[in-house]
């Protein structure tokens, strides 16, 4: 009989579903998922999943779970694709499923810095880092939209007491299963260059659109004054990648705002949690940029006043 790889995803909103989908196509996998707000459906009905690319389809997780300490075992890996609200607290939560040195964590989030936690929590472990370009929506607790957009990046962040060649194997034995799954990536030496090209895409869109209630191409045709306002904020931010040692080109700004327009017009992911009174990723998109502008003397201002005014807004949300 072949040994089920054991797999346990934490957080099963839109794009956490569109992985457990993936994951659950590879044979080896045994999937067990920690779900909140869709808990009693997913339990009930399991997901289903209309995708531009993959089709209808419809699975049932091993175990669905209400919190990581009900499943009373440890896994191969631990998938962490909940909302990066609250990082710090995260490492402690999965702790009961986390075997020491043997347990891979994988962290499909968005934000920059999100691995240092869990590298505290566990400095014997292989820790996997993704960047997600994937769309999709949940209209309803376990039913999901899957758009065409579909790419993750992926690559290790290093650990000085891991062994090199275990990261690598491991690295390798978790894209096996999106590679079974159907999913396309791309493996990264240096993921965090594609983890702050993603944060400056953020920090620009999100913040614009929830400020704003405008989506995209509104708000980059509001004005004469957006789109300068815009290519200013995103460049504060490459400003502090370079500085924090990511080679971020400067062109990187006219590349997204290009990339947008090309894009059917979109809100974003915080808009949305912002209309529907849910806490939003306010500190991981643009807290952390901020803070390490601080640390390492680069101005911010433009970010800094958008930073300062989705706090307020957040506080609503708490």
């Amino acid at each position: 009989m072949e040994k089920k790889t054991n797999v346990l995803l934490y957080g099963l909103g839109a794009i956490g579903s569109f992985y457990a989908f993936i994951m659950a196509r590879a044979k080896p996998v045994r999937l067990s998922v920690v779900a909140r707000s869709n808990y009693d459906a997913v339990k009930k009905n399991g997901v289903k999943i209309t995708s531009m690319n993959h089709g209808t389809h419809h699975f049932a997780p091993f175990q669905v779970l209400k919190t990581p300490a009900e499943a009373g075992e440890k896994f191969d890996f631990v998938v962490l694709a909940n909302k990066a609200i609250d990082v710090t607290s995260v490492p402690e939560r999965i702790a009961p499923v986390v075997e020491e040195g043997k347990t891979t964590i994988v962290l499909i989030q968005n934000g920059v810095g999100n691995e240092d936690p869990f590298r505290k929590a566990y400095p014997n472990n292989v820790i996997l880092s993704c960047v997600t370009w994937v769309g999709a929506v949940q209209h309803s607790p376990g039913v999901v939209e899957h758009k065409a957009s579909e790419h993750t990046h992926i690559g290790i962040f290093p650990g000085p007491q891991v062994d090199a060649a275990l990261e690598k194997a491991k690295l390798k034995e978790f894209t096996d299963i999106w590679q079974e799954g159907g999913t396309p990536f791309t493996i990264q030496d240096n993921i965090q260059i594609q983890r702050w090209e993603k944060v400056v895409w953020n920090v620009a869109w999100n913040a614009l659109t929830t400020l704003t209630m405008l989506d995209t191409h509104s708000w980059l045709s509001s004005s004469d004054r957006s789109t300068p306002m815009t290519k200013t904020l995103m460049q504060e931010v490459i400003s502090v990648g370079r500085a924090a040692g990511v080679p971020l080109e400067d062109s990187l700004t006219d590349s997204l705002i290009e990339r947008i327009l090309a894009m059917p017009t979109i809100g974003s992911s915080m808009q949305v949690d912002c209309k529907r009174g849910r806490v939003m990723e306010v500190d991981i998109i643009l807290g952390t940029p901020v803070r390490k502008g601080k640390e390492l003397g680069i101005p911010t201002p433009t970010l800094d006043v958008l930073y300062t005014l989705l706090l307020a807004v957040n506080s609503r949300m708490q």
